[in-house]
């Protein structure tokens, strides 16, 4: 797809309102000052709707991009994108609409969208891309390839070296900078603007993210006052697993304003780790957590994990502070944290997590 003014034009203006809408929305719940909150997010639309009326910058390209997995030179703006992974909306608030993405299996609807992407789709009147199965953690290459993609975005995904010397062999392939699935999403924007030609407009968008969740912590100054852990129990019993700091979705809520429990506050990830496997036996050690937040796969994982004794033992779980996530779309939006996706997470989250407060001692 061609980088029109008018598409770009449209879709920045559509990004921008839906950040004034969410502020007036957090400002009635929150009761935090209107005006001012009002005025931080005009200014924030307007600079949205200015940087996205820019085309590819002048010298963008050739423009050579060095991942984990090698080394790609693009030679002129892209007009064929496939994205891999997650994030892969983020081309999309970049101006540019994939002609393919990955299915989203976890969170998205029948036909693979998560529900943000699919709603700006609908809203701009673009056409939906074609969606890429991933069996068994392989990508389907031959549907890639099919696509002519002529760039292939993948900079937080499962994309392993093989695959991506098969597609390299075909096109531009951008994988991620150090491993799989452990990209910040401000490095996804980042790597994602360059590719296509758009390098000054990375950092607005990142802006953008912060200036939503910052107006949502100013307006619900409440959340500050609570201490939290967000955990997986998991279907095996006895499985109890801490999100670090690191994690988008312990981000979002440390962003928001609530505060990492002293347990594991200061707990860093080592190896291939992605949690603190603390086990149900240690249950008690959340004691210092006011708020808890979990996420299930579906009711029967969590009737059964919900039911052990150690886990009803714990203080935030016998006041009922906990919000047991099991709206995937949810789940998967405030993990993510792009763009598209925060306005559209925080929208549900803060009356929840002001519901999930409210029940703490």
């Amino acid at each position: 797809m061609s980088s029109t003014l008018v598409r770009t034009t449209r879709r920045g203006a559509s990004i921008g309102a839906s950040l004034a809408a969410l502020a007036l929305l957090l400002t009635a719940c929150g009761g935090g000052s209107e005006d001012a909150t009002t005025d931080a997010s005009a200014d924030a639309t307007a600079d949205a709707t200015e940087e996205a009326t820019t085309e590819a910058s002048d010298g963008a390209f050739p423009v050579t991009i060095t991942g984990a997995l090698g080394e790609t030179t693009i030679e002129e703006k892209p007009e064929r994108v496939v994205t891999l992974g997650w994030g892969t909306d983020i081309a999309y608030s970049l101006g540019t609409v994939p002609v393919g993405v990955e299915f989203q299996e976890w969170g998205g609807d029948a036909e693979g969208f998560l529900p943000w992407f699919r709603e700006a789709l609908d809203e701009n009147g673009d056409e939906l891309p074609a969606t890429i199965k991933v069996t068994g953690g392989e990508y389907d290459v031959n549907a890639i390839i099919a696509l002519e993609p002529d760039l292939v975005l993948a900079p937080n995904s499962g994309l392993t070296q093989e695959q991506y010397d098969q597609l390299a062999a075909f096109t531009n392939v951008v994988a991620y900078p150090d491993g799989p699935w452990i990209t910040p999403v401000d490095e996804q924007i980042e790597i994602t603007a360059q590719a296509l030609g758009v390098p000054d407009e990375a950092q607005p968008l990142i802006d953008g993210i912060d200036t939503v969740v910052a107006e949502a912590a100013a307006a619900n100054p409440n959340l500050a006052n609570y201490t939290f852990s967000y955990v997986y129990l998991g279907a095996t019993a006895g499985t109890l697993d801490i999100y670090p700091q690191g994690d988008g979705r312990v981000d979002l809520l440390v962003d928001l304003g609530l505060v990492p429990a002293p347990s594991w506050a200061d707990y860093v990830p080592s190896g291939d780790a992605f949690v603190k496997n603390l086990g149900l036996e240690n249950a008690d050690q959340l004691s210092d957590s006011d708020i808890i937040v979990t996420w299930f796969n579906d009711e029967a994982e969590q009737a059964a994990a919900t039911a052990q004794p150690l886990w009803q033992s714990i203080p935030a779980v016998e006041n009922g502070a906990v919000y047991e996530i099991l709206d995937r779309g949810l789940g998967m939006a405030t993990t993510l944290s792009t763009p598209l996706s925060v306005p559209w997470a925080i929208e549900a989250y803060i009356p929840i997590l002001n519901d999930t407060v409210a029940k703490a001692k």
